[in-house]
């Protein structure tokens, strides 16, 4: 019956958030990679073969993990900063909002240590949900070609990738350096698209 299986699942749906809830908390208090089922199972107080019901392998966990994160860090990144309407400055706020948001939670931060391999940065990059969202964000600033915005969707991951790993000085050196060369090459003034684009003056024009 469809009323049944609505409830399957929906109770399907929150048996999987408490695994990841689970997940989460042991990622704020260890290294990510050192995390494994055995320990997920037991934070979440269910059996193994509970959680690879759920989860085939660890890098279906981590991948759903990373999504579920990344839509609600998205969600409260924009929320944040919706009243800004210059869209060069709400870009600004968003790449350093995101940023905070990650470095803020316990849970997201460790994916970016340096002390191993950061296996957030790699997923990060792979991870189409978190390109597209990327993306999502750059069209509500301004129309543009979609293949363009998917680019530089990929692009900027991998400078607020790069960042989280290697950060700069100080929030201010990172927000200095993101406003001199990521908004004007993402979300270009008038001026700066008019020092850009080729001349139109034929040899006509430039003779005296």
């Amino acid at each position: 019956m469809p009323g049944r299986d609505w409830l399957g699942s929906r109770r399907a749906e929150i048996a999987a958030d408490r695994i990841l809830d689970a997940a989460g908390a042991l990622f704020a208090e260890h290294d990510v990679a050192g995390v494994g089922m055995n320990d997920i199972a037991r934070a979440a107080g269910c059996s193994r073969a509970t959680l690879y019901r759920y989860f085939e392998n660890r890098e279906v966990l981590h991948t759903a993990y990373v999504h579920r994160e990344a839509y609600r860090l998205h969600e409260h990144m924009t929320g944040l900063i919706g009243e800004i309407e210059d869209p060069r400055e709400r870009l600004l706020a968003g790449l350093t909002t995101s940023m905070r948001l990650v470095r803020e939670s316990p849970a997201l931060s460790g994916w970016f240590a340096t002390a191993d391999s950061p296996i957030g940065a790699e997923m990060a990059e792979q991870s189409e949900v978190i390109q597209a969202l990327t993306a999502g964000f750059l069209l509500s600033l301004h129309p543009d070609d979609p293949a363009a915005v998917h680019r530089r969707a990929r692009w900027l991951v991998r400078v607020l990738t790069s960042l989280l790993i290697f950060p700069g000085r100080d929030a201010e050196d990172e927000r200095a350096m993101l406003e001199e060369f990521v908004v004007p090459m993402v979300c270009p003034s008038q001026t700066d698209s008019a020092l850009s684009a080729p001349s139109l003056r034929t040899d006509r024009d430039s003779s005296p």
